[in-house]
């Protein structure tokens, strides 16, 4: 174990790989309006490519997070921070349609399924118990700093440089994150592992509160990747409707929304740890979805009102991200994390997938993007973290008792 200055060093440098590691995240959310123009996209078709990105993570976290049960989970990082580099070079050599870009985001997404929990194993694999939930908070709460980072670095130079190009520049990005974890991180060993993967695996599914955890987080990851994947879309599609200085720059306002989940994550531990982690939970997120439908309804508000309210929206719906994973991580026996956060990631990013897939379908079924098709598109955001207020109610129904 660390001391706790020597902790708080590898927090830092943990935190500034995943930032750099993630300069690319923001690509595709950017560049749909360009896109989708350029390849002749419905919304549906632009809901699928920015889905996709979590289905490469989705099917590549069970396999590369139960793993790091078995070997140093910064191995597992650092070959997946390569191939996440790689898959963005790719997307700007090859890209030349719907299909192609399908592959190459989906290579990239695996890439991230590789480095984000895999990163957060690794950090609390080396830190004392003392300093572990803060140190998940930061660390979660810094996957908000890189993709704000991504969508404001986008916003700023895509009027300079073509979009190919800032597909490289996403790729550079994952090759400083492969650098500081390589000559910043250690190489650790893992403990010795009690049983098969198919006891882990057979032993986390059957604790209940893991996996009212499981549903919590895939209620949330739908509403937030839903919101990121087509704040900048809506947001455009507002500015070309009725001009206006507060929607004249998405990329900024997305950039503004995304950072707001970094003190909003923070919070939200820091209430859970103060109040109780089922009861706080139970609370924002039922706040998150009286949000959302507001903002359904609110399209013809003044567009400072417009944007505040979108911005309040972003930060509600962080406020319970750090308290579902800290609380995986505590109800988890230490040889058993890596299976129990690859269920949760898996669980989770299915709601990744599904979010902006299901706002665009419901934008195309209410007649393109317009104020009903926006309206329809918000409202399934609500339904997305309704669910995950569902399943953080079981907990309280788990014979383990009130968390």
């Amino acid at each position: 174990m660390q001391p706790a200055r020597s902790s708080w060093l590898l927090v830092a440098v943990f935190c500034l790989a995943e930032a750099a590691s993630m300069a690319g995240f923001a690509l595709v959310p950017s560049l749909l309006p360009k896109l989708s123009s350029q390849w002749r996209l419905s919304a549906t078709q632009a809901g699928w490519l920015s889905g996709f990105f979590f289905l490469g993570y989705l099917l590549a976290v069970p396999v590369l997070v139960s793993l790091t049960d078995r070997m140093d989970a910064r191995r597992v990082y650092l070959a997946s921070a390569a191939v996440g580099g790689l898959a963005q070079a790719g997307f700007a050599a090859f890209a030349d349609g719907l299909v192609g870009a399908l592959g190459w985001w989906w290579l990239a997404g695996l890439g991230l399924a590789g480095t984000y929990m895999p990163g957060l194993k690794a950090l609390t694999d080396r830190l004392p118990v003392a300093v572990q939930s803060r140190g998940t908070a930061f660390y979660t709460a810094t996957f908000g700093v890189g993709a704000g980072l991504s969508y404001l670095w986008v916003e700023l130079l895509q009027s300079l440089l073509p979009w190919r190009t800032l597909f490289v520049v996403g790729a550079a990005g994952s090759l400083l994150a492969v650098v500081l974890v390589w000559l910043g991180v250690a190489a650790g060993s893992v403990a010795a592992r009690r049983g098969g993967m198919r006891e882990h695996w057979s032993s986390v599914m059957r604790e209940r509160r893991i996996l009212a955890y499981c549903g919590g987080y895939f209620g949330h990851n739908w509403e937030l990747f839903g919101f990121r994947a087509w704040l900048v879309a809506y947001l455009s599609w507002q500015q070309a409707h009725r001009p206006d200085v507060w929607t004249s720059m998405p990329g900024l306002v997305a950039a503004g929304a995304t950072f707001l989940a970094v003190p909003a994550s923070v919070l939200g531990n820091e209430g859970a740890h103060r109040w109780g982690r089922r009861r706080w939970l139970t609370r924002v997120m039922p706040l998150s979805c009286v949000l959302a439908l507001l903002v359904s309804l609110s399209g013809d508000l003044p567009r400072a009102l417009l944007v505040g309210l979108l911005l309040v929206y972003a930060m509600s719906m962080n406020l319970d991200s750090a308290a579902l994973t800290a609380g995986v991580l505590t109800e988890t026996a230490v040889d058993q994390r890596g299976t129990a956060l690859a269920l949760y990631s898996s669980v989770g990013f299915a709601g990744g997938l599904l979010g902006p897939v299901v706002f665009g379908v419901a934008v195309d079924a209410c007649g393109g993007p317009g104020s009903v098709g926006w309206t329809a598109g918000f409202v399934t955001l609500a339904g997305g973290v309704a669910f995950g207020r569902w399943a953080i109610g079981r907990i309280e129904r788990s014979p383990a008792g009130p968390a």
